[in-house]
């Protein structure tokens, strides 16, 4: 069984992690929390005590310190801010954990390619391999999974609509967080990857270039809040992406026009938390499911599945799970970056970065 440990105690350690862990408590041992503050890691450490025993209360360096030589720790999960991730990631890959890091990859595709090419030395010089995943429950939602399988069944893509009405307001948990404001993008990138990772895994190719137009309307947010982009896809197809930070009519929302029928998903149905996914056809026939949220668990438990089987020596070929995988990640970031420095160049054509 897999031991591991939490670096980090945040609202989403506290609200989504340690919950959705609970749920799965039987596939690993939770040895530990960690948080630059004592107060914080106690506060996470109570919460974990009620589906979790002897959970370990670690904070500062000192603690960082412990997690990284207890050799008894297999795996860690790293869920910090943004801008402080990737190097705490590579600490604890090189003292050789595993690590599941919170998305994004990184803030920005010049920190990806650096922390890539950091990956890529310690794994040479490491006696075992050491997987680095990047938590986008979205790739795991059995709504976008479903919608996966299903896209084929629409023939030749025409068109692809993208559309999100955020409801990134003070009533939301995550409205004052410093590092998000801080971030370059602010809450499109940090948001956006999400929806930028459910669009490349329904149409199952990449985006090759974009075009965007950005704004900063709202004096509460940081700027841009606003972004309207069309992309091309390697397949030919185009399509737009359009991302308003704050709303007061909150959707979610991708639509694949095909030569054969369009498929939709739209999140929430009559007041459920979930997705609502419909297949329209060239006969005027529908037919819609809905999907509830699990994707957050069911990373977890994909991640926990590959730390318990990662047995392989040096130089062997550990087959992890493909959606967790940092450059999954990386080439999230990458899309949204395009169309960022687009929006700031007043639309220019920007082709993503390759991972």
């Amino acid at each position: 069984m897999a031991t591991i440990a939490i670096i980090g105690a945040g609202i989403f350690v506290r609200t989504q992690y340690l919950p959705r862990l609970s749920e799965i408590s039987d596939l690993f041992h939770l040895k530990a929390i960690w948080s630059r503050t004592q107060e914080s890691a106690r506060a996470a450490v109570e919460i974990a005590d009620k589906n979790f025993s002897g959970v370990q209360c670690k904070w500062g360096d000192e603690g960082l310190d412990d997690i990284i030589r207890d050799s008894s720790i297999t795996a860690v999960a790293v869920v910090l801010a943004g801008q402080n991730q990737v190097d705490i990631s590579l600490k604890m890959l090189k003292a050789g954990k595993h690590v599941l890091q919170e998305k994004p990859a990184a803030a920005s595709v010049k920190d990806l390619e650096t922390a890539l090419h950091n990956y890529k030395s310690i794994s040479a010089d490491a006696p075992r391999q050491v997987i680095w995943s990047v938590a986008e429950n979205y790739r795991f939602e059995p709504a976008l999974v479903e919608c996966k399988k299903l896209v084929a069944e629409i023939g030749t893509m025409m068109s692809v609509q993208v559309i999100i009405e955020g409801s990134m307001n003070s009533s939301n948990p995550y409205f004052s967080s410093s590092w998000r404001r801080g971030f370059t993008g602010g809450f499109i990138l940090d948001m956006g990857v999400h929806f930028i990772a459910g669009l490349r895994m329904v149409v199952g190719c990449e985006v090759v270039s974009v075009s965007a137009m950005t704004s900063h309307v709202d004096s509460s947010l940081p700027p841009p809040d606003n972004i309207s982009s069309v992309f091309h896809l390697e397949n030919g197809c185009s399509g737009v992406f359009v991302m308003v930070v704050s709303s007061r009519t909150p959707k979610i929302l991708w639509r694949v026009v095909g030569m054969n029928g369009t498929l939709q998903i739209e999140r929430g149905f009559q007041g459920q938390h979930g997705y609502l996914v419909s297949l329209y056809g060239v006969d005027g026939q529908s037919k819609s499911s809905f999907f509830p949220f699990s994707g957050v668990t069911e990373e977890l438990k994909a991640f926990i599945s590959d730390v318990s089987e990662s047995t392989l020596k040096k130089g062997s070929e550990l087959v992890a799970e493909p959606r967790l995988s940092y450059i999954e990640g990386a080439r999230d970031v990458a899309v949204l970056e395009a169309m960022l420095e687009s929006g700031a160049r007043k639309g220019e054509l920007v082709h993503v970065k390759r991972f």
